[in-house]
């Protein structure tokens, strides 16, 4: 049978990753196959100095993304530069072209992948992204396939590999956050400006697609609220293993009776939870469906094999759409049209919530946010504070009942006009549903 050929513009660590898997594993990969999907053009601005696999010969490259998709022998273009603007020119461009495209791309895919996939239907041909959420972990193929005949009420995830490697040294080591975060740069882990990761970011994007998948809704960034873990220090960990619990950076998606609510931020989860264990920079998806009950999916988020396992996993998939001609295809996001819905406030939110202060000492402390969480009809459940020698800048804890995030959100603005703290409080909620 006639083969498929790809052409790949972009060759970081995902474009590395990607050739790397379709040279080395091509035996295999023909053998499931039955014929052979061969790559014929790669395309970067540093091509020409790119060491790439001796298989590959005398393949094209350019440093022009626009002369790779004009060739007539790339069947599939595997996007694979990241970003909005390049990449959206890319795909549109492909997609006018009427080549299939697989893409890596959370941030365009979470943007614009409905409006881009109602054009790859136009235009007859496929879109597949299974690499632009959790790396190695297939959770769009489950999503999509494995577990659709399930009503998903609740997903969580661990979708951010530098920002759990950070907490999760924070928590073992008792270093700083920042300490922490300079090492995670040197590992090669965190970005020289790690914004997207550190402050939530990458991680909602991620969540925006997931949940687009799983409620079959247009979700857009901007509808998550997100909170980054800059804050988190290694006080907040000794404070949650008191309580039974740990702190990571979780992404939530809930269908409640009043509409579905979607956050991103760092949460105390129980330690008896799986989640709980996942360390370092594995990511972690939980999904709960009404029929199915709880299913859970495990391993790396991010690297060049993982992820180019994903791109290859489906580079496959679309190449035997195009041997076999089938003209009827499952969405990348799981569903033939997304809905228009828009999801609730987190505000609306009920939790347990964890309230740190640092504050100077003086007596009347605990009356005074006492009094103000009363005002507020939010019930106190404990507090806790640790041993320390010094009186300035002195931690504690407050735990309460369940109550709305509007109503923690009004009770922390009142308490941070208190001149005896040094901080504004900080407030994390605490999930006891995972």
């Amino acid at each position: 049978m006639q083969q498929v050929n790809v052409g790949i513009v972009g060759l970081g660590n995902v474009g590395t990753g990607t050739l790397a898997v379709l040279t080395e594993n091509a035996a295999q990969i023909s053998l499931k196959l039955g014929f052979d999907l061969r790559v014929s053009a790669v395309c970067s601005r540093s091509v020409n100095t790119k060491q790439l696999p001796s298989s590959l010969g005398g393949v094209f490259r350019t440093t022009d993304w626009r002369e790779l998709v004009a060739r007539p022998d790339v069947d599939i273009v595997a996007e694979l530069v990241g970003g909005t603007t390049v990449a959206q020119e890319i795909v549109n461009e492909a997609i006018a072209r009427k080549k299939s495209v697989v893409t890596a791309n959370k941030e365009l895919m979470a943007a614009s992948g409905a409006e881009i996939w109602d054009r790859a239907i136009a235009a007859g041909i496929n879109l597949a992204m299974e690499a632009s959420v959790a790396g190695g972990i297939p959770i769009h193929a489950v999503l999509r396939e494995g577990i659709s005949g399930d009503r998903i009420t609740a997903i969580y995830g661990i979708l951010n590999g530098t920002s759990n490697f950070i907490l999760t040294e924070v928590e073992k080591s008792g270093a700083a956050f920042d300490d922490v975060l300079a090492e995670a740069q040197r590992l090669g882990y965190a970005e020289a400006d790690p914004t997207a990761d550190v402050d939530g970011y990458d991680a909602r994007s991620k969540l925006a697609i997931l949940a687009a998948l799983a409620f079959g809704e247009k979700i857009t960034p901007s509808d998550i609220y997100t909170s980054g873990i800059r804050r988190i220090s290694p006080m907040d960990f000794q404070y949650a293993h008191r309580l039974g619990h740990t702190i990571r950076l979780l992404c939530a998606a809930r269908q409640t009776p009043d509409g579905l609510i979607l956050s991103v931020r760092p949460s105390l989860i129980p330690q008896s939870t799986i989640l709980a264990s996942v360390q370092g920079a594995y990511n972690a998806v939980w999904v709960r469906g009404h029929f199915g009950e709880d299913t859970f999916y495990y391993g790396r988020g991010a690297g060049p094999n993982p992820t180019g396992v994903a791109v290859v996993s489906d580079l496959m998939r679309v190449a035997r759409e195009i041997r076999s001609g089938s003209p009827d295809r499952v969405s990348p996001f799981a569903h033939p049209r997304l809905g228009e819905y828009k999801p609730i406030p987190v505000t609306l939110q009920k939790s347990a919530y964890y309230l740190r202060f640092l504050v100077n000492d003086q007596p009347g402390i605990i009356a005074s946010l006492s009094a103000i969480l009363a005002a507020k009809n939010i019930s106190l459940d404990a507090v806790l504070q640790l041993p320390s020698e010094s009186k300035q800048s002195l931690p504690f804890v407050i735990t309460v009942e369940p109550t709305s995030e509007r109503a923690i959100r009004e009770a922390v603005a009142e308490m941070s006009t208190l001149d005896f703290l040094t901080e504004a409080p900080l407030a994390l909620p605490m999930e006891k549903a995972l």
